[in-house]
């Protein structure tokens, strides 16, 4: 099978999935999330035979154009939005993953095509860089996680607050309970981006390439860090509410969104993916 085809397969079966997952998020049907919960693990191993085809294509692993990078991020989402699948009165952080799972797939085949290796020039720290972009990927999963869980926990503030009870407020988990998966998503998250800054530095530097440490997407990035850092000062050393610091969660994904978007302007990450 080619990569296109096992990647369009895959997009269906994802959008199956979630329309399972959205039916029994809507009035609660355990058949409906048994076949969503299969047919997600299903998308998973085409996203699995995707990133094969590319380890073959490339001759190492994929991570080097915007293709591959999305490609590994919507697997990795997919991978843990069914690990959060089993945690107890999570159905809707598992589907806001799967939402986000499938729009970075779809997105991914709308706007990229795979494209050969762009840096091929870093053969001196061609390992660096992959366990930098791959350490990328996995925080960014990470802070997902995080951001989805602070956006759980402003709208059940938000619903306790006004004293508005339904369905969806009963299966949701406690605030202490979200803004306890919330930070360790984050705590989980923020060293795994301290320490991919850090590999990334390291083969700037080897490269001695020493401009790029003042590129655009790397000081965008210090400042998506500081975000985060804030945030646990502003939880750990201030003790500020749950809901001030959720604010502060969502602020430092945003970040990272614009992060990733701004590959176009940067020399050190300029992945055309065409």
């Amino acid at each position: 099978m080619s990569l296109n085809l096992i990647y369009d397969v895959g997009i269906c079966i994802y959008a199956l999935s979630l329309l399972f997952y959205i039916s029994d998020c809507v009035k609660r049907n355990r058949a409906s999330k048994r076949i969503g919960t299969g047919l997600l693990a299903i998308a998973a191993l085409f996203q699995l035979g995707a990133l094969v085809v590319r380890v073959v294509e490339t001759g190492t692993f994929p991570v080097f154009t915007s293709f591959d990078f999305l490609l590994l991020s919507s697997f990795s989402v997919t991978v843990t939005s069914i690990a959060i699948i089993f945690t107890k009165r999570a159905e809707f952080a598992a589907l806001f993953m799967n939402i986000i799972g499938f729009c970075v797939m779809l997105l991914n085949d709308l706007l990229f095509t795979a494209g050969l290796n762009p840096l091929e020039s870093w053969q001196t720290v061609y390992g660096l860089l992959v366990l930098h972009i791959a350490l990328a990927s996995l925080s960014f999963t990470a802070l997902t996680v995080g951001a989805v869980f602070a956006g759980m926990y402003m709208f059940l503030h938000r619903k306790l607050k006004i004293k508005k009870w339904n369905d969806i407020v009963r299966r949701l988990p406690s605030l202490e309970i979200l803004d306890k998966y919330s930070y360790f998503a984050l705590l989980m998250g923020t060293p795994v981006l301290i320490l991919s800054l850090v590999v990334g530095g390291v083969s700037i530097v080897a490269e001695g390439r020493w401009t790029l440490l003042a590129d655009l997407k790397v000081l965008s990035t210090l400042v998506a860090l500081g975000v985060y850092i804030y945030y646990f000062v502003r939880r750990n050393l201030q003790q500020r509410s749950g809901l001030e610091t959720a604010v502060w969660a969502l602020i430092g994904f945003a970040f990272m969104v614009i992060n990733f978007i701004l590959n176009n302007w940067s020399e050190f990450h300029r992945w055309s993916g065409v």
